[in-house]
């Protein structure tokens, strides 16, 4: 079984997620985390983002891998970079990596790859819509976009200059970009279930969608 957790950053889709695969006893499968691990490759390696051919060649290279063993970790090289894909400077540029289709092409494929024939958690932006259009459940969560700057500040821990304002515009800016692209745009499916988590605490949506699954 599938299920497809989508909506944009700070929605809460990915804790969610997490947690509900952890009460169904499923494996969970971070999307966000294989771009974000991708962009930090690129980043360190002064990947131009705008030579095709480089990204092909860098992609070529990059060796990541996925596994989920008591949680779902993310490698390149055989090296664990769970903690570096969180900081700023990936904030920055995951959206604008995230659009270009010779990535997106092969995350889909490493993706679909590694949810053959399992009970599985999946989230990201497009995944009902696109990457598992079949699913068995969807769910599209949304939030005020205050309040998703506010979740988003409690991540950051790697620089100080950070404030919610600077995190808010972030957000839109990352919104717009998602919502806009011409592949696999960041939209609600049409058979998904949309959830507003503005005022629901973690445990209140793990808890929402776990009684909507079991009905």
């Amino acid at each position: 079984m599938i299920i497809a957790i989508d909506g944009p950053a700070g929605s809460g889709k990915s804790t969610t997620a997490r947690l509900l695969a952890e009460k169904l006893n499923f494996i969970y499968l971070d999307t966000g985390a294989m771009y974000r691990a991708v962009t930090f490759y690129f980043l360190k390696n002064s990947v131009n983002l705008k030579d095709s051919e480089k990204i092909c060649e860098a992609l070529l290279e990059i060796n990541l891998s996925i596994h989920f063993y008591d949680k779902f970790e993310i490698y390149i090289s055989d090296k664990n970079v769970d903690k570096d894909i969180r900081s700023t400077k990936v904030n920055e540029f995951v959206s604008f990596v995230s659009q270009i289709e010779l990535v997106r092409k092969k995350m889909v494929e490493i993706q679909r790859k590694f949810s053959e024939n399992r009970n599985i958690v999946i989230e990201g932006r497009d995944i009902g819509s696109y990457v598992f259009p079949n699913a068995e459940f969807k769910f599209f969560l949304i939030a005020d976009l205050f309040e998703r700057a506010k979740r988003r500040f409690k991540e950051i821990r790697d620089d100080s200059s950070i404030t919610v304002n600077s995190l808010l515009e972030n957000l839109k800016k990352r919104d717009e970009i998602d919502s806009n692209r011409s592949i696999s745009p960041l939209i609600k499916a049409q058979d998904a279930i949309e959830i507003d988590t503005t005022s629901l605490t973690i445990d209140e949506q793990v808890k929402k969608i776990y009684n909507i699954i079991n009905k």
